[in-house]
Parts: C-alpha cells; sequence; structure tokens
C-alpha cells in the first residue's frame, strides 16, 4: 500500500528499521545542519587566565549523575536502535562509554517495544554495566493507553537508570510516519514522574526547551531536561530527506532555521530546575563548548554527531572522542584557574561578547 506522501506501508517492522536507517545514513552523509542559526555558544568567551594559580594536574572533571561517578560531564546523546546498523553503534557506544566512565543514551525504544525482534538492537546493559543507561520514548507515546505500564516494560528491558522523554513535535509534524498528538501530555508525564521506578528527564531532539515550558516541567516533578537547543542536527532538515512530496519538502526547508539555540535555553532551565538536573545538548562539538555550557547552568554535555561519526568507524574512535573532549575541557578550566566543576560554575571569567547570536 503507498501513502499519499510515497511512503509504502509495509509492516511496523519494517517501516521502523527503514526510518531508523535513513536516520543514520542522512545524518551521516548529508547536510543536515541549521541555516544562520547557531546554538549560540559562540557569543560567549572565557578571558583567559595567565596566572591560573592551579596546576593542570589538579584539575577534576569528574561528576555525579544519576548517582553514579562520571570521568566528566558528558553524556552520549539518545540517537538510534530498531535497525541493525543502529545496533551496532549502540555497542560501540556502550563499550566505549563504559570505558571511559560517562553516561550513555539510548535511542527511541518504541521500536523494541512494538516488536521483540527489534529489542536486541537496545541491549547494551552486558557491555556497560556500571555506569547509567538512558532509555527513550517519544512524548505521543506517553500518551498512549498503557504509557505508564509501556515505559516501564523499556526500562526493564534495557535496565535504564532513567527514562528520557523526548519532545518533538516539529518532526512530529514534518515527519511522513509522524504522530503529532500531544494534547494531554503534561498530564502524561506528571503521572509518569510520579510513578515510574526510574527518574523522568525530558528532552527536546534540537530545537530547545523555552523557560516556560522548563517551569511546566519542573512543575510536573521531572527529574531533569536536556535542553537539546537549536544549532546541531535540524531534524527538520533530516525528515526533508526522506519525502518525495514536493510540497511537503518545501514545508519542511521553511523550518530549517527554527528553534532556541542551545545557549539561550540554559538560564531559563536553570531557574525552573533549581539544584535538579539540566543537561546541555545541541551543537556542542568541543570541549571547550561543555566548559561553557557548565558556566551558564548545565551538570552536563550531551553530544550526538560527533559519536554518532566516531561510532560508525569502531568503539576506539569513540573513546578519542571522549578523550579529546574530555582533554579540552580540562584545559579549559586550567587556563580560568578552576580546579573543578564547581568552580567552573562560579567563574567569573566567562562573559557575553556579542549580543547577536
Amino acid at each position: 500500500m503507498v501513502q499519499p506522501n510515497g511512503i509504502e506501508t509495509i509492516s511496523s517492522v519494517s517501516l521502523h528499521e527503514a526510518r531508523k536507517s535513513d536516520h543514520i545514513r542522512i545524518a551521516l552523509d548529508e547536510d543536515v545542519g541549521f541555516g544562520r542559526l547557531t546554538n549560540g555558544l559562540d557569543a560567549f568567551s572565557f578571558e583567559h587566565q595567565a596566572l591560573p594559580e592551579c596546576d593542570l594536574a589538579e584539575v577534576d572533571t569528574q561528576t555525579t549523575f544519576l548517582g553514579a561517578a562520571l570521568s566528566a560531564p558528558i553524556l552520549i546523546s539518545c540517537m538510534t536502535g530498531g535497525a541493525e546498523r543502529g545496533a551496532q553503534i549502540n555497542r560501540r557506544l556502550a563499550i566505549a562509554a563504559q570505558h571511559t566512565r560517562i553516561a550513555l543514551g539510548l535511542g527511541s525504544g518504541r521500536a523494541a517495544l512494538d516488536d521483540p525482534l527489534l529489542a536486541d538492537t537496545f541491549l547494551v546493559r552486558d557491555l556497560a554495566p556500571d555506569i547509567p543507561i538512558l532509555a527513550n520514548i517519544g512524548a505521543s507515546q506517553i500518551i498512549e493507553l498503557g504509557g505508564l505500564e509501556r515505559c516501564e516494560r523499556l526500562v526493564s528491558l534495557v535496565g535504564a537508570d532513567a527514562l528520557v522523554v523526548h519532545a518533538n513535535p516539529l518532526q512530529e509534524a514534518l515527519q511522513p510516519e509522524g504522530t503529532p498528538t500531544f494534547r494531554g501530555v503534561i498530564q502524561a508525564v506528571t503521572t509518569l514522574s510520579r510513578e515510574l521506578t526510574v527518574p523522568v528527564i525530558v528532552k527536546e531532539v534540537g530545537w530547545g526547551i523555552s523557560a516556560g515550558v522548563a517551569r511546566q516541567l519542573a512543575d510536573a516533578g521531572v527529574a531533569g531536561v536536556d535542553v537539546a537547543g537549536a544549532g546541531g542536527t535540524s531534524w527538520s532538515e533530516v525528515e526533508r530527506q526522506r519525502m518525495s512530496d514536493p510540497v511537503m519538502r518545501d514545508v519542511a526547508r521553511s523550518f530549517r532555521d527554527w528553534g532556541i539555540p542551545t545557549a539561550d535555553c540554559l538560564p531559563g532551565c536553570r531557574a525552573a530546575f533549581g539544584d535538579r538536573l539540566v543537561i546541555a545538548s545541541g551543537g556542542l562539538r568541543s570541549g571547550i563548548d561543555i566548559a561553557k555550557c557548565i558556566a551558564l547552568g548545565a551538570d552536563a554535555a550531551g553530544f550526538a554527531a560527533p559519536f554518532l561519526r566516531a561510532a560508525v568507524r569502531g568503539a576506539v574512535e569513540v573513546v578519542e572522542t571522549i578523550r579529546r573532549l574530555r582533554t579540552e575541557l580540562r584545559i579549559s578550566m586550567f587556563c580560568i584557574g578552576a580546579r573543578d566543576l564547581s568552580e567552573l560554575r562560579r567563574t567569573p571569567h566567562l562573559s557575553r561578547t556579542r549580543s547577536d547570536a
């Protein structure tokens, strides 16, 4: 059966696999960045301290995340699963995350819940026994009847320490197979936060969380947010690459610069969440970006595209990417005299250098 959007309907399993495979291929091979919009971090800079009054050997990037000790405040953002290539990527990411002691997010687990044949593509706990693993499901799925039970099943299946609920209304509106049904989502998040056996974190997928939405989520009782701001991968562009309908391709193109830059999301989210978890992601590319985000109020920083590109080559390449990010963070801290993350959060040496970002 062929739908009006040109997508051939075969089965839920093959559609899941085709969509996930498409997403990986397009993210790796096509230009799916934003147009003019950046993550906003280039508007900030650290004032270099020629006399930092500490030794590099003293600088400590360790932190605690979901009760676990990490070597650095780095999260491999939720990306993939539900396809053979995604399974290989997840396993390489898990090996590297365990080796370097950082946190790991998994891609949307809806495929694993809908068909047991795809569940194995998310199962990496055996490779990462004692680091935080985050399960992931879409906001529109938790509204469905039985949403709480499905979420518990997903958490149990992957051995997750938390559940990430990804909010992606623009992607759902553009995706040929999308489910742009968000009525009742705040109540569903509230129920999930109150009754699920692990903490609930809400994230965007690249268009940002505003201060107002952050306040709604804090009131709903979620454990934290991942701001996932604009400036990295544009999922409207990813979905545009999958479309055969020329009108919808034009519609998707119109949204290339939609969203709230990552740097602009952080103050409002931090103010709303107090001492609860705030993760920065969206176009981050270096350890200097991590340092800026921590100084702007984040507890940890998430990366997707850099780890995806490394993972298609191998687990060693993922380890090397983590080492690079961690080293860049450490040297950034050294050059502003911040000996640990608490001093980085209080640094007086970060300032806005441009107001047009």
